[in-house]
């Protein structure tokens, strides 16, 4: 079910990933919030589709959103408490963020299998050395760090 089927609110189970490329920089995905009029930074991830684990979806998520190897995604996560609103729609949630690290400096981002929707509101991305204004979620340097430690 995409945002513009639900009304009021969502809590849809999902996943994001932390990627971190070799100098430390992190992977966010640019997205503008037609409905909000916001611009949103965001880790990669998405929804959790029924029968498959957190780690499945983050992997999957990340394949399909970005063209980076799932199997980069590592099974240690964080629980997030999100509090967001996307087209209209409130999400309230935890959400597992899983760590993917990288060798390389800032690895090719050719999103594979976006969604209508996605495709609608992708602006790109960018591998960040300071997080942007409108990051999501607002405490992502936290996670990082208890990722990372």
């Amino acid at each position: 079910m995409s945002a513009a089927e639900t009304a009021g609110s969502s809590d849809r189970p999902a996943a994001r990933v932390v990627c971190l490329d070799r100098d430390g920089r992190v992977l966010l995905l640019h997205w503008y919030d037609t409905v909000g009029r916001t611009d949103v930074w965001e880790p990669p991830g998405g929804g959790i589709d029924p029968g498959e684990t957190a780690l499945e979806a983050a992997r999957r998520e990340l394949t399909e959103e970005t063209g980076l190897p799932g199997s980069a995604v590592q099974e240690r996560f964080v629980e997030v408490a999100r509090d967001s609103t996307w087209l209209g729609v409130r999400y309230v949630k935890t959400e597992p963020f899983f760590l993917a690290t990288f060798d390389e400096a800032r690895p090719e981002v050719a999103p594979k299998e976006l969604t209508e929707e996605e495709r609608e509101t992708y602006r790109g991305h960018t591998w960040a050395e300071e997080l942007p204004d409108g990051v999501e979620p607002p405490e992502l340097a936290e996670v990082i760090e208890k990722l990372t430690r």
